[in-house]
C-alpha cells in the first residue's frame, strides 16, 4: 500500500488566493488539511512556515514548503498530473500566466487596493480602469466555455476567485457596479459556467458575510 501523502494548506476563508488552491486540490482529487489562520492573529506555524511574506496560502507536501498561489498552483500541476491546469501549449501557457499577473498585480490594486483609498470621483475613474483591464479577458473568452477551453484551467482559477468571488463583493459593498452582463457577456457567461463547476462552487466563500469582510479589508486598506 502507497504510505500516505501529508498534504495541508494554511489558508483564510476569505482569500481569493487560498480558495484558488482550494478549487486546485478539488479538481485534482487531492485530499488534504486545512488550517484556516485568522488575518489580525498569525500563527506560529504560519510565521515560520513563511517567515518573509507572513501570508497565505501556504501548501506543504510531505515536509516541503511551496508558497505564492501562483507557484502552488503550478507546483500542483506539475506534482500531480490528472486533469491539467495549465495550458500543454507554450504559447497558451504563456498567455495564461501574463493574464493572471494582469488579474493579481494591476486588476486587485486598480479595483480595490487604489479603490478603498480614493473619493467618490476617484473610484469612478478607478471603474472604469478596472472595466479596461477586465476587457482584455473579456476577448479572451470568445468562444469558450472557460479560459481553459472546455475545462477549468489555471486562468479560470486566478481570475475567478479574485474578480467574480472576490473583487465584485468588495464592490457591492460600496454600492459600485464595475461589471455588467450588457458590456461583459462573455465574462458573465464564464461566471455562470464557474458556479456550475463542484470544485470551484465548494469554495466560493459565502456572499454576505464575504461583502462584510471586504468593506472591512477596505477600512484596513484606508486607515493603512
Amino acid at each position: 500500500m502507497a504510505e500516505k501523502e501529508e498534504v495541508k494548506l494554511l489558508g483564510i476563508w476569505a482569500s481569493p488566493f487560498s480558495r484558488r488552491i482550494e478549487m486546485a486540490l478539488k479538481l485534482k482529487g487531492i485530499p488534504y488539511d486545512y488550517v484556516e489562520e485568522i488575518l489580525e492573529h498569525k500563527s506560529p506555524l504560519l510565521l515560520a512556515l513563511n517567515p518573509i511574506h507572513k501570508k497565505v496560502p501556504v501548501l506543504v507536501h510531505n515536509g516541503k514548503t511551496i508558497l505564492e498561489s501562483q507557484v502552488i498552483l503550478e507546483y500542483i500541476d506539475e506534482t500531480w498530473k490528472q486533469n491539467p491546469i495549465l495550458p500543454q501549449d507554450p504559447y497558451e501557457r504563456s498567455k495564461a500566466r501574463f493574464l493572471a499577473k494582469l488579474v493579481d498585480e494591476q486588476i486587485i490594486t486598480a479595483g480595490f487596493v487604489s479603490m478603498a483609498r480614493a473619493d467618490e470621483k476617484g473610484r469612478e475613474a478607478l471603474a472604469e480602469q478596472t472595466r479596461e483591464l477586465i476587457m482584455n479577458l473579456e476577448k479572451e473568452l470568445v468562444g469558450k466555455d472557460f479560459f481553459g477551453g472546455k475545462s477549468v484551467g489555471f486562468l479560470d482559477l486566478v481570475a475567478g476567485s479574485m474578480i467574480p468571488f472576490c473583487l465584485e463583493r468588495g464592490w457591492e459593498g460600496i454600492g459600485l457596479k464595475v461589471i455588467t452582463e450588457e458590456k461583459f457577456p462573455e465574462y458573465s457567461r464564464w461566471v455562470k459556467n464557474l458556479e456550475k463547476v463542484e470544485a470551484v462552487k465548494d469554495c466560493i466563500p459565502p456572499r454576505e458575510k464575504h461583502v462584510e469582510h471586504m468593506n472591512y479589508m477596505g477600512e484596513r486598506i484606508r486607515s493603512a
